[in-house]
């Protein structure tokens, strides 16, 4: 059954990318646009049935179908040794090819991917300008047999400005798809939101690139001809200009200030000007119009559900338990969470503290196990920016008694696929450990169940002070039930950087707990649509989709088509952009809104009984978190080896790891996950399989 939807799903995705093949090409244009034009026109849906039909459709069918098939294999066991089997085949496209910046890690896959993508808009590019200056550009030296050489020249510039601005528009319908946290058309891929971010950047800078060359070529050309007037121009039959030009500035702004200088250094800059996207969404639709825009539907759609499902998990508060603040300026919030989500490690939250700011989220790698803690989620924040430093500066002074907190998330991998591995070498640096920590726990729960080969583990950390060395005690959870860590091969070799000897531990100070009153209103973390999350969303992404297509047939059938007939000149060209994006949120907004209020009384049910977890939990006195089994310490501490004022040399350390199948993960600085990369892609070593984990933003 599986097999069947896959194939399903790669056949429908195939004959979209065929289409967008086909728009160029003089083929669609004489051809297809006619035919399809005179079966799809219709009183209903006007001139834009075509572009839905073969635009909007096909993606939407993929993302639902998507979720049928992931619901399905969230209920099925993994099998190892059939993951085992497909790593070996893909681990060739999996293997680093270019590591330099500004590309950073690129694959095997992504570069095969990347090219077929360029090709796709050389080919587009090449064929409109064909079909420009032997069509349209013909015909007006045809009517007006006087033009001159230089309006001809006039002409093919203005022609070569437009068809730059249609390559961005294909670069905008894969825009929001990797920024979609929980999109099920990535995860059918393999691919997280965290994982994508990177695809997103390069579409946002190449759609940026072109988007400045279209409009720097209609002022040249509207300078050349003396038409500087039309820049304000907001035409009732056609583009707006105004429009364009207020879309272009939005974009600039957002584009300078997410270069990543800025960013680094100026996070909140970046993060604000961000915020500037729905507008430029706006205006940017209102310059290409309606028919242009259902090109790129889907992307926004599915975009503007997972965001509004972000809203609406995020607006009450979730319940934070307990904080722990470890030596080296380290903090570990534990809240309360719902039996029934469960979630894999590298996974991430997204956490907003109010009393902060209200605006700014921030993401954190989830450390704690839903196998091993089924009552309690944990995020690790290493504090290093001014955020950080202020959240830690609040809870260190020991003066809160309740801390109001809001979680996105947790969003993440839908398989823990590091385990197909034989050996593991983890490769750290600094905060780069805390998604090795829910990597390590997850192998630790593995190898408690009968008959289940776990991977081999190396940990390779660097730190800047022994401080740094308390984190080590995360590897295993603090709950004060024991696990056998005898059951897993560990080795840890940790790097102190800037220390040349061991600090005494009266140097330290010691780690600090605090236990946060619980409130009525807080509600433990859980999924936004419960446990069977995936077909929730997949009922929602049909039903808005069908109503806003209902919603929008009744509103062209009763409303635009007797003033416009379809001829696209009764009626302001802009305002079926504006019914198109109002009906689009309307109906996301009724039916996600149902949906999380059903979801939402099934999750209600758990809430009394992890309340009284709570407070059997308070009433101990501490001594669950304070309990660190020393059996386990012990092994820890055995399995470390210190270095002091040295780097780990990465080239000797991996040309050292023997085994047929070894994963190589490194999160960390971006000079050591291009080292790592590097090494990992060399012919020497044909048994490292890299696998980035990068959440730098």
């Amino acid at each position: 059954m599986n097999m069947i939807i896959r194939l399903i799903l790669l056949l429908v995705f195939a004959g979209w990318l065929i289409v967008w093949i086909m728009v160029p090409t003089k083929t669609y244009k004489l051809v297809w646009t006619p035919k399809l034009q005179d079966n799809l026109t219709s009183t209903y849906f006007g001139v834009q049935g075509t572009n839905l039909l073969l635009f909007s459709f096909p993606v939407m069918f993929v993302a639902v179908l998507s979720c049928v098939y992931l619901h399905l294999v969230q209920k099925k066991p993994q099998n190892n040794s059939t993951a085992i089997r497909s790593s070996v085949g893909a681990g060739f496209w999996r293997r680093p090819v270019i590591v330099a910046a500004p590309l950073g890690v690129v694959t095997a896959m992504e570069l095969v991917f990347g090219l077929m993508f360029i090709a796709l808009l050389v080919w587009s590019l090449a064929n409109y300008l064909i079909t420009s200056f032997r069509g349209h550009l013909h015909r007006q030296m045809d009517e007006t047999t006087m033009m001159s050489i230089d309006q001809v020249w006039q002409a093919k510039f203005r022609s070569v400005s437009l068809r730059v601005s249609y390559l961005g528009n294909i670069c905008w319908a894969f825009l929001f798809f990797p920024v979609t946290r929980t999109s099920s058309i990535l995860h059918m891929f393999g691919l997280t939101s965290e994982s994508s971010i990177k695809y997103h950047i390069w579409l946002g800078h190449l759609s940026m690139i072109l988007f400045v060359l279209h409009t720097v070529g209609f002022i040249i050309y509207w300078l050349m001809t003396h038409q500087m007037i039309l820049m304000l121009e907001w035409s009732e039959t056609y583009v707006s200009n105004l429009a364009g030009n207020i879309a272009i500035v939005l974009a600039i702004t957002i584009w300078v200030t997410s270069l990543p200088r800025v960013r680094r250094k100026m996070f909140e800059v970046f993060y604000y000007t961000h915020q500037l996207y729905p507008l430029y969404i706006v205006f940017y639709v209102l310059h290409v119009g309606a028919s242009y825009f259902v090109m790129i539907l889907p992307g926004i759609f599915l975009f503007v559900i997972d965001r509004y499902l972000r809203f609406l998990q995020s607006s009450r508060h979730a319940a934070l338990a307990s904080a722990r603040v470890l030596p080296c300026e380290t903090l570990e919030l534990n809240f309360t969470k719902s039996k029934g989500l469960d979630y894999n490690p590298t996974s991430i939250l997204f956490i907003n503290v109010p009393s902060i700011s209200k605006l700014q989220w921030h993401p954190f790698t989830v450390t704690s196990n839903s196998n091993m803690e089924a009552d309690k989620l944990s995020v690790v924040i290493k504090c290093l920016g001014s955020w950080s430093q202020k959240l830690h500066k609040q809870l260190a002074s020991n003066s809160v008694e309740h801390f109001q907190i809001s979680v996105e998330g947790p969003y993440g991998p839908t398989s823990s696929q590091f385990i197909r591995h034989k050996g593991l070498v983890m490769v750290s640096g600094g905060s780069g450990i805390t998604p090795m920590i829910s990597i390590i726990r997850e192998i630790i729960f593995q190898s408690t169940k009968p008959d289940c080969q776990v991977p081999s583990v190396r940990l390779i950390c660097a730190f800047k002070s022994s401080a740094d060395l308390s984190m080590l005690q995360l590897l295993v959870p603090n709950s004060g039930t024991p696990y056998d860590l005898t059951r897993i091969q560990l080795q840890i070799d940790a790097y102190i950087t800037r220390e040349t000897q061991q600090q005494p531990p009266s140097s330290l100070n010691p780690s600090q707990t605090l236990w946060f009153k619980p409130n009525p209103l807080d509600i433990p973390i859980s999924g936004v649509l419960g446990p069977n999350t995936w077909l929730w969303l997949g009922a929602i992404i049909a039903s808005s989709f069908v109503l806003f297509l209902f919603v929008l047939g009744v509103v062209t059938r009763f409303y635009i088509y007797p003033i416009d007939h379809n001829t696209g000149t009764s009626y302001h060209y802009s305002f079926p952009c504006l019914w198109y994006m109002f009906l689009l949120c309307a109906s996301i907004f009724v039916v996600s809104s149902l949906v999380f209020i059903w979801c939402k009384k099934q999750i209600a049910m758990e809430r009394n009984q992890i309340q009284n977890v709570e407070v059997a939990t308070e009433t101990t006195d501490d001594r669950e978190l304070e309990s660190f089994p020393l059996h386990q310490e012990s092994l820890i501490a055995q399995a470390t080896q210190v270095h002091y004022g040295a780097r780990p040399d990465l080239k000797k350390l991996l040309s050292e790891i023997k085994g047929s199948d070894i994963g190589v993960l490194a999160c960390g600085p971006k000079s050591m996950r291009h080292e790592v990369a590097k090494l990992c892609s060399s012919s020497l070593a044909q048994n490292l399989h890299f696998e980035s984990i990068s959440f730098n933003w």
